[in-house]
């Protein structure tokens, strides 16, 4: 009877399988469905990174994107100078997923224009209220994923503004400092490192007094996402309405950038990652097993935005290494398969 029971099971697992390869869809039927949350929140309007990220995440089906925030920049920042950070990071995102085809599929709004006064007063923004209302969601098992590739003013003032969601979301961030005993900062690095230094009060917040999970990717890990300039040729630019449009705004940046510095024949897509580890997370025991992390205790962050030791900080996942492979070649497949389906 055991071995007809099993026998049954391999015959059904193998007729699933075969049905999944000769669907040859991406987003659509039942393939692949949803099996998490995410709440994107980016700078937009500065580095051209977060839109590569965000075009990447609307075409992965197992992800259900709740909801889309703009955020802010330093004050003065050369990508956008002005006093509108916000509004015109979310405006970017509209644009692009006008380019896409999907203008009106998700909730695209702004977040503050500045960022916190002090580590205890959050701003108000309707990106705080978004995020605070998906997490208190009831209606749902669905895990949610706050998906942050810049500063943390959105995330940090709606965990002061509503603490118990501390425990119903995963923080992943681009961001942050080396850790000395892991790797040493590239040369000529930035201190602080440039997200962190966006809002360093908001990291305060969510690294010295929450107890939200954070998922970590810091500067030696980001800058492993290097995008070569003639992958950007031969596996963006011919895909589409899409693929022209993300080439022309990385282009576009690579030669106003030659004016003041060589930055040879890459580029880093340094939020990339937030898709490689929700959307991309391995099939069975999900998590991103293809990727490396230590998980060591929270440090502390300091007004000057450096690492200090927090005896107590709670444990956290700082990741080490990324697997660049498989979230390009999902991305540049992803761009293609769009392509053929006339988008």
């Amino acid at each position: 009877m055991k071995k007809q029971v099993c026998l049954l099971f391999f015959l059904l697992l193998a007729s699933v399988i075969t049905y999944g390869q000769s669907q040859k869809i991406i987003g659509g039927g039942n393939t692949v469905t949803p099996r998490m949350r995410v709440i994107v929140d980016n700078d937009f309007s500065g580095d051209p990174d977060g839109l590569f990220q965000l075009a990447h995440l609307v075409l992965s089906p197992s992800v259900e994107i709740r909801g889309i925030i703009g955020s802010h920049l330093r004050v003065g920042d050369g990508f956008d100078n002005s006093q509108t950070q916000a509004q015109n990071a979310a405006a970017k995102a509209k644009e692009l997923l006008g380019v896409m085809g999907v203008k009106n599929r998700f909730p695209i709004v702004a977040g503050s224009n500045t960022a916190m006064l002090t580590d205890s007063t959050p701003v108000k923004s309707e990106g705080v209220d978004l995020i605070v209302r998906e997490a208190l969601r009831t209606n749902t098992k669905l895990p949610l994923y706050v998906l942050c590739g810049a500063g943390l003013t959105e995330i940090a003032s709606a965990l002061l503004t509503s603490p118990q969601i501390a425990e119903r979301l995963t923080l992943v961030w681009i961001g942050g400092p080396e850790y000395t005993d892991i790797a040493l900062p590239p040369p000529n690095y930035s201190s602080p490192e440039y997200n962190l230094n966006i809002d360093i009060a908001a990291a305060q917040v969510v690294f010295n007094q929450s107890r939200v999970p954070i998922w970590q990717i810091p500067r030696n890990a980001y800058r492993q996402a290097l995008l070569p300039y003639s992958q950007l040729l031969l596996k963006v630019k011919p895909q589409g309405k899409v693929g022209e449009y993300l080439a022309d705004v990385l282009e576009t940046l690579m030669v106003r950038i030659q004016k003041y510095v060589n930055i040879g024949e890459t580029y880093v897509l340094g939020d990339s990652p937030l898709v490689l580890l929700t959307a991309l997370q391995s099939s069975f025991e999900a998590d991103p097993s293809s990727s490396e992390y230590v998980v060591r205790m929270s440090p502390a962050i300091t007004t000057q935005g450096a690492y200090q030791f927090n005896h107590q900080g709670r444990n956290i996942r700082v990741y080490t290494r990324l697997d660049i492979n498989l979230m390009f070649n999902d991305f540049f497949a992803k761009l293609e398969w769009n392509t053929l389906n006339g988008k």
